[in-house]
């Protein structure tokens, strides 16, 4: 099947199994391992395309739910696609919005035909299929699209996991058969099965029979501990095809970033950076830092003593720290752009790592000086 989508692996690390790659889009070529900033809603919080581009983004992240209610997919599609509504030329991946069907959704009815549910904006009752998703991912014209998928809770029963699962597996073909635009945009299926090998084994098995272009995990960073995460990982990648990319949904912390990549993963999203630099929390080569702490009041040095990025070459920890307790939006938008920043720098990092052969060393020096190792360390 010829695909818009091709990953190319340029090396694997001899130390960790890392795999170093090309993910190649009809929007540009970037490097694997790579950590892709979320726009929900056609726009990465508080920070513009061009911000972007100048810390070296590659694809980003818009969400199929979210852009049918507001402002509806045809809307994008009259405006040419995502890629000219929000002005981005680089790559995009779209989410199916099963993950946001099943959070945001306090009144949900899953059916063999798809869920019906409640917009959670204003109470209408909506209905979303395989069949419908793809629909609204074709019209919003992203690079790669996402099969639609239940994303189950954490923990679940290993009964309903299985009726989960296979119901995964028969929305994925049903994606597939719906999809109009396989020139133009590539569709990931995604391997669920909870914490169970068996049946994250019998789903992996399901999609890779179908030959999708890329492959995600799902159902992980839904509330498991980290150990969890990282043994599900272990011995769900090696399941998938080794030149297609893997992509591990809704993953961002730093630790995460790394555990993932060591254990084959190529593409990771998340929320995390602007998130927590709403909340005036932000990611450093030291550690973790709650900006709005007394003790930054008359802290007048960079966020990060080591970063480059604009916000640490220009303003202070203090200053920044005034804007945060004031509520002023460019408080936000500095400490949102050195996260992102940051992640997207790690992932440099990691990348040179894995091409000298030297991830795991990396990944003992970044977590002790980050505080990872310390006993009851923040997840970030």
């Amino acid at each position: 099947m010829t695909t818009p989508i091709r990953f190319e692996l340029i090396k694997t690390c001899r130390q960790t199994g890392a795999r170093l790659g090309i993910l190649h889009t009809p929007h540009g070529s970037f490097e694997t391992p790579m950590f892709m900033p979320v726009g929900t809603l056609a726009t990465v919080k508080t920070l513009s395309p061009e911000e972007l581009k100048e810390m070296g983004a590659g694809v980003i992240l818009s969400n199929t739910y979210h852009l049918w209610l507001r402002p509806g997919h045809d809307i994008v599609a009259e405006a040419g696609g995502l890629h000219a509504f929000m002005n981005w030329d680089r790559g995009i991946l779209t989410d199916s919005g099963g993950f946001q069907v099943f959070s945001l959704s306090e009144f949900r009815r899953i059916e063999e035909e798809g869920v019906y549910f409640r917009n959670h904006l204003n109470g209408d009752k909506l209905f979303l299929s395989p069949e419908k998703a793809t629909e609204i991912q074709n019209a919003l014209g992203a690079d790669i699209i996402m099969a639609f998928d239940e994303c189950p809770p954490y923990p679940a029963t290993y009964d309903y996991m299985k009726r989960s699962v296979e119901r995964t597996s028969r929305w994925a073909e049903r994606c597939l058969k719906a999809h109009r635009r396989s020139n133009e945009q590539g569709l990931f299926g995604i391997v669920q099965g909870g914490e169970y090998e068996d049946l994250r084994r019998q789903s992996a098995r399901d999609l890779v029979s179908l030959d999708f272009p890329g492959y995600a995990v799902g159902g992980l960073s839904v509330g498991e501990p980290k150990d969890v995460m990282n043994r599900v990982l272990e011995f769900t990648t090696p399941l998938l095809p080794a030149d297609k990319p893997r992509y591990l949904m809704g993953v961002g912390s730093p630790d995460s970033l790394i555990d993932g990549a060591i254990r084959g993963i190529d593409m990771f999203d998340c929320v995390l950076p602007t998130r927590i630099g709403r909340n005036g929390t932000v990611m450093t080569s030291e550690g973790r830092v709650v900006i709005k702490n007394a003790q930054y009041a008359r802290d007048f040095t960079p966020l990060d003593p080591n970063c480059d990025c604009y916000t640490c070459r220009n303003y202070t920890r203090a200053y920044i720290r005034h804007l945060i307790k004031c509520d002023e939006t460019f408080g936000i938008r500095l400490t949102s752009y050195h996260n992102v920043y940051f992640l997207i720098k790690l992932m440099e990092q990691v990348r040179q790592a894995i091409r000298e052969d030297r991830l795991a060393d990396f990944r003992e020096e970044f977590f002790e000086r980050y505080g990872f190792n310390k006993p009851n360390a923040k997840n970030f």
